[in-house]
């Protein structure tokens, strides 16, 4: 199957309409990662006299100092120069997993114009660290697969109008899990629906490292000072903040920033790393990932739902075998606050979520 690629790309124009080097952006979030220019320099193999050049012709250009030199420390990041690799981290968590549904979609395109054979796998998912993996899997062993990362209420109510053969989605586990179901089985008919199990993960609020603001509740968003970064409204993660808000008699409105969304739950953990807000609710992995601490408030499990009959197809039993492989497992396992216990596992509706009233033959949404 033929790939398509897409990757962000973006610079900055001084005064005079001439862009920033794409090169230096690349190197300050080497300095970052590193520690200091020389360091980044040993890491990637650079040299060090041509980044330090291109680190004066940025300065020059923005009329700002990048780095700071420190006796004995070497050279450090500045504000601006801070500011400037938070921002690429931010574009990149929020427009990569758009930019992957784009360019699977025009994957699909493209292998209808050349072949009337293939059909493609259509997966669409939440976006989440497990699924993100497996459908790297898939894609590196040349599975068709055409995905698509779109919120939880989105990719099942995709499965139940036939737009799609796998809808990845997740709810939470205890007592808001009958009311996550309930919210969700609209678009699952339980004569037909399969669950496939993927993971078990943790949600919780990502916050500066160290806690500076001292927030370790849902009561503590609500102080004026603290800002607040949300999910977008059609994600599980905003459903289960409804949640966990009606619970503890907090209004939404009582959050600075709970109309402020982001699309993935990286996308939220780099906005809080910037330091545009103050906590964010989501997964633990991309917490760790840039340095935040993490206050844990739920669990959930995630699944890919699918039609009965879709198990016989050679695309679904493949997804299957890579769920249940030992390979896949250890993956997910090494993702912070993931767990792969029952990964493939199949399922009815019934069997799932025992000790649920669930109704045959749910209408659909129009």
């Amino acid at each position: 199957m033929h790939k398509v690629s897409i990757k962000p790309v973006w610079t900055i124009t001084d005064s005079s309409n001439q862009p920033l080097s794409p090169r230096l952006l690349d190197l300050l979030v080497d300095v970052q990662e590193h520690g200091s220019l020389s360091q980044s320099c040993k890491a990637t193999g650079a040299s060090y006299r041509h980044a330090w050049n291109l680190i004066r012709q940025g300065e020059a250009q923005l009329g700002r100092p990048l780095l700071v030199m420190e006796r004995g420390k070497g050279s450090t990041l500045t504000p601006l120069g801070e500011k400037l690799v938070w921002a690429g981290h931010r574009i990149s968590a929020r427009l990569s997993p758009m930019l992957e549904s784009l360019s699977s979609e025009l994957e699909g395109e493209l292998e209808k114009a050349l072949s009337q054979h293939i059909q493609p796998l259509r997966v669409h998912a939440s976006h989440g660290f497990a699924v993100e993996k497996l459908i790297d899997i898939l894609l590196r062993e040349n599975e068709a697969v055409e995905r698509k990362y779109v919120g939880s209420q989105e990719a099942v109510a995709s499965l139940g109008q036939g737009h799609c053969d796998l809808a990845g989605f997740h709810l939470p586990q205890g007592e808001f899990e009958a009311e996550a179901l309930a919210h969700y089985a609209r678009w699952l008919n339980t004569d037909s629906v399969r669950i496939i199990n993927v993971a078990t993960r943790r949600q919780g609020l990502m916050v500066a490292r160290g806690n500076p603001m001292k927030i370790y509740t849902l009561k503590d968003l609500t102080r004026p000072e603290v800002r607040f970064v949300n999910r977008q409204p059609s994600s599980g993660t905003h459903f289960l903040l409804t949640c966990l808000l009606r619970k503890e008699g907090i209004s939404p409105d009582q959050l600075n920033g709970f109309t402020q969304s982001e699309f993935t739950h990286a996308a939220v953990a780099a906005y809080v790393a910037s330091g545009m807000a103050d906590a964010g609710l989501g997964v633990e992995t991309p917490s760790k990932r840039f340095k935040l601490d993490f206050v844990p408030m739920a669990t959930e499990r995630y699944f890919l739902a699918c039609h009965e009959k879709q198990l016989k197809s050679p695309s679904v039993k493949r997804v299957v075998d890579v769920l249940k492989s030992e390979a896949f497992r250890a993956l997910v396992n090494e993702l912070p606050g993931y767990s792969a216990h029952d990964c493939g596992q199949i399922q009815t509706l019934q069997d799932t979520f025992p000790g649920h009233n669930l109704i045959s033959n749910q209408s659909k949404r129009s």
